[in-house]
């Protein structure tokens, strides 16, 4: 129960889906989590049912690709609670679209949530930490190691995502600032936006994925959020104290 206890935490798209499993994890483990989110009606729901469960949360609306809201985030947050600790850059979009039929507005999206709003988060948090330290943990991909045929705009950003981190870790290891920064990199996962990306393709297509996606793992299943925030906390803890620029893949064996 007290695997990261007092530690102050900030998680990005946590309304729902892995961001919600990652501050879940936390709060369990004796964390003080802000949640934050564009889904402001969620966000806010979700952070007072955990507040009514006795848990110390927040929550903000925030868009990760604009950066004075990064500045007013983390400022509440310290203002609240005095520091931050762990800073869980998650919030992220995924549309499926091959590299003929992908818009380029569609590609400035994906990469301005999945990989600008990265930077942002890990600036602003080098920022606030390098007094005192602190774990930064990037939700990265599989689809960063390896390459599918209908997200190219998703895998450029999550690719994006564990190469930045890396560099993000020898900066702040050499500059002596206590900072580990890591990515968590999930396979497939029962969230909403995995849902939501298969919907976008018709009934029959969308089968023939699932089953083709299912056939490539070998524990036959997709995650459960739980799964994967259990390796956001791990990086989280001191647990990971040795741990820097490090991708931690969460796939059922998927890229073995």
């Amino acid at each position: 129960m007290n695997r990261v206890k007092d530690k102050v935490c900030l998680v990005t798209g946590a309304a729902r889906g892995l961001g919600l499993a990652a501050v879940q994890a936390l709060l369990a483990e004796g964390a003080k989590v802000m949640l934050t989110d564009r889904d402001s009606a969620t966000g806010e729901t979700e952070a007072a049912r955990l507040r009514s469960e006795g848990h110390d949360a927040c929550f903000m609306p925030q868009d990760v690709t604009e950066e004075g809201q990064w500045t007013e985030v983390l400022d509440a947050v310290i203002k609240a609670w005095g520091r931050i600790d762990v800073v869980v850059n998650n919030a992220g979009v995924a549309t499926l679209s091959d590299v003929e039929a992908t818009r380029l507005a569609q590609w400035k999206s994906t990469l301005a949530v999945n990989l600008d709003g990265v930077f942002l988060g890990t600036q602003a948090a080098i920022a606030r930490m390098k007094a005192g330290g602190g774990s930064i943990v990037n939700i990265a991909s599989i689809e960063g190691l390896i390459g599918e045929p209908l997200i190219p705009a998703y895998n450029a950003s999550k690719g994006g995502v564990r190469l930045f981190s890396k560099s993000a870790a020898i900066h702040c290891a050499r500059a002596g600032y206590g900072i580990r920064v890591n990515c968590v990199c999930p396979g497939f996962a029962e969230t909403q936006m995995v849902a939501a990306a298969v919907a976008t393709l018709p009934p029959d297509q969308a089968q023939a994925f699932v089953e083709r996606t299912l056939a490539r793992i070998p524990l036959g299943r997709f995650a459960r959020p739980d799964e994967i925030a259990s390796a956001v906390l791990f990086l989280a803890s001191d647990e990971s104290s040795y741990v820097t620029g490090s991708d931690l893949v969460v796939d059922g064996g998927m890229t073995a």
